[in-house]
């Protein structure tokens, strides 16, 4: 099959994907049909490597050898980091690691929207350059503000994104799990729904919504990745 660039793909034709992809419902051919329209090599996946090793296991196993972004904002629990580590010695995957900033300033504290911008979407931003698609663990289930994901979308840069567990819940995440045997951050059994740096996440309490835990102190629910 001859691959395809974004600009082949006008929104009428991606409109028409997302609906045969929610028909369908089956992750495996999503990555399927991206890895057969765009050069394997102009392909990201991006892991927060907390319940989204699930989708690293599902893009590895359709395609060996894609690249897996992960950004270390320098923050991160050490359970993060060993959920990583256990990702790419398990995986047939090249696993790369944005950097992190050298750490101390604790602008967390003060400007959260600022700090997130520094050490996750500058981060992504570079990771992506030269890329013409990147796939996501974006789930409905996350939050309110993720309930209408799509499937497939053009997004904000003009790449082709792809979230192939948009409709899972955290029930199907954890099955497949299970059955697959798939590594996942070990905080997601010790009451940690919506993990992210150590500062700016807490253990929500019992009923409240999964992503109450982040950033509770301050008027914000999305690190701006996803935006």
């Amino acid at each position: 099959m001859t691959a395809l660039t974004p600009n082949h793909l006008d929104a009428l034709d991606l409109a028409e994907l997302d609906a045969r992809f929610a028909a369908q419902q089956d992750p495996s051919a999503m990555v399927r049909w991206l890895v057969d329209t765009i050069p394997l090599d102009r392909i990201i996946v991006a892991s927060a490597m907390t319940s989204d090793t699930v989708l690293v296991d599902v893009a590895a196993k359709v395609a060996p050898g894609i690249e897996v972004l992960f950004l270390d904002t320098g923050y991160h629990f050490a359970e993060t980091l060993q959920t990583a580590n256990a990702v790419e010695h398990r995986y047939p995957i090249t696993l790369r690691v944005a950097p992190a900033l050298p750490i101390g300033d604790e602008r967390y504290l003060t400007d959260p929207d600022g700090c997130c911008h520094d050490r996750k979407v500058v981060p992504l931003e570079q990771g992506l350059a030269g890329r013409l698609a990147w796939i996501s663990g974006v789930r409905r289930s996350d939050s309110p503000v993720r309930a209408d994901t799509p499937f497939v979308h053009r997004d904000r840069r003009g790449l082709i994104k792809l979230n192939p567990l948009a409709a899972w819940t955290d029930d199907d995440l954890a099955t497949y799990a299970n059955i697959h045997e798939v590594p996942m951050n070990p905080l997601l059994d010790q009451g940690y729904p919506s993990i992210g740096c150590v500062p700016c996440t807490r253990r929500p309490a019992e009923g409240d919504d999964p992503r109450s835990g982040r950033w509770s102190a301050h008027a914000k629910t999305e690190c701006g990745l996803h935006l």
